[in-house]
């Protein structure tokens, strides 16, 4: 049987083969590379998408967040609450800004917990950074409660969740800024690294900006000493094109999503459920199983591509042995590492590929 790919790149290539050279010639042949026009149409789709003022593109989510907090005011000295088992860009991006990520447990849906975001809150917590993992939002509710209580900034790492909702509010509107990525692995994706954020707050938004480019208001003046975090102009072309086509891959993924928990035996996979106040864009599709490891060995073997996100919580990360952290100090997020495998979902699956995971799957445990 052919192979079943984590992700299939290629095959978007093919779908978009026509449109996608002709968005990449025309940007070629206006020889615009820095600061063209489609940044400024990409922006302006953006804020139009996720009904709010202002977007600014960047080149990375991991600029989205640190710019985000620089505009914020949040530095030395201040500690920013953050979950565990996020991708290091979220709490990379706190200690490049001088701040001290604070870390704390997750629940079963692998979302921030905001029992136990509350519990870490100090005089020295200047903001929450929820990250809406897997494509499924965090209580945000809660979250945006706790932040009015006590004052703090909301910085939402929406980099897994373009498109996701919370009680029908898109991810990234709620808090001060949403941080969102664009990484060809992402469902709204650049042929290269990429980002943007939103916000409703029109000063945030001018300042981003002026940041992004060494923080220049022009060619002669310099403002402030700012970095280089511009999206280029040729990936904000193809950006604006597949911004078009969000709404068919999120179908598409979320249709696989739901023929898997339709096939999978609950006897042996946890899958979290999806809640009524939310709608899941299934960035990634992550299960959580015992003998994970013996199981994508298994999967392997039959051509079945699997991921795991993340094997090693950011805590027990070498990087982040000066946070002074020990094995057992977030157990829900310790186990959940030991468990979860992310099975394909990608937009090119048909029905019989899922099947055919979801089958070999539960064999795997019945014999």
């Amino acid at each position: 049987m052919p192979p079943i790919p984590y992700v299939n790149l290629s095959a978007q290539f093919e779908e978009e083969r026509e449109e996608l050279l002709a968005v990449v010639t025309a940007a070629l042949q206006r020889a615009d590379f820095v600061g063209g026009a489609a940044v400024g149409g990409l922006e302006r789709a953006l804020a139009d998408f996720h009904g709010v003022a202002e977007a600014v593109a960047l080149n990375s989510g991991t600029d989205a967040l640190m710019l985000a907090m620089m505009v914020l005011g949040i530095g030395r000295g201040d500690e920013v609450i953050t979950p565990a088992n996020s991708f290091v860009a979220s709490t990379a991006s706190v200690v490049h800004v001088g701040a001290t990520p604070v870390l704390v447990d997750v629940l079963p849906d692998q979302n921030l917990d905001p029992d136990a975001v509350e519990r870490a809150i100090t005089p020295r917590t200047r903001a929450i950074m929820p990250v809406h993992l897997t494509g499924r939002l965090a209580d945000m509710d809660r979250i945006m409660a706790l932040a009015e209580r006590h004052g703090l900034a909301v910085i939402e790492d929406a980099a897994q969740s373009v498109g996701s909702t919370w009680r029908g509010r898109l991810a990234g509107t709620f808090g001060d800024v949403g941080c969102f990525s664009a990484h060809p692995l992402k469902n709204l994706n650049a042929c290269g690294d990429a980002g943007f954020l939103v916000t409703r707050r029109a000063d945030l938004a001018e300042r981003v900006r002026r940041l992004r480019s060494h923080g220049m208001v022009d060619r002669n003046t310099v403002a402030e000493f700012g970095l280089v975090s511009r999206l280029d102009t040729l990936q904000a072309a193809i950006l604006l094109m597949r911004l078009k086509r969000l709404p068919g891959v999120i179908e598409r993924r979320r249709r696989n999503a739901a023929l898997y928990r339709e096939l999978l035996d609950p006897a042996h996979v946890f899958v979290p459920p999806c809640r009524e106040e939310e709608f899941n864009t299934f960035h990634t599709f992550v299960v959580q199983v015992d003998r994970r490891d013996e199981l994508q060995a298994h999967l392997a073997a039959q051509g079945i591509g699997t991921a795991i996100h993340y094997p090693v919580p950011i805590h027990l990360q070498p990087a982040a042995a000066g946070l002074g952290h020990k094995p057992g100090d977030f157990p829900v997020t310790e186990a959940q590492a030991r468990r979860i495998l992310t099975l394909p979902v990608n937009q090119f699956l048909g029905a019989d590929d899922v099947t055919r995971v979801a089958r070999a799957v539960n064999a795997f445990y019945r014999s």
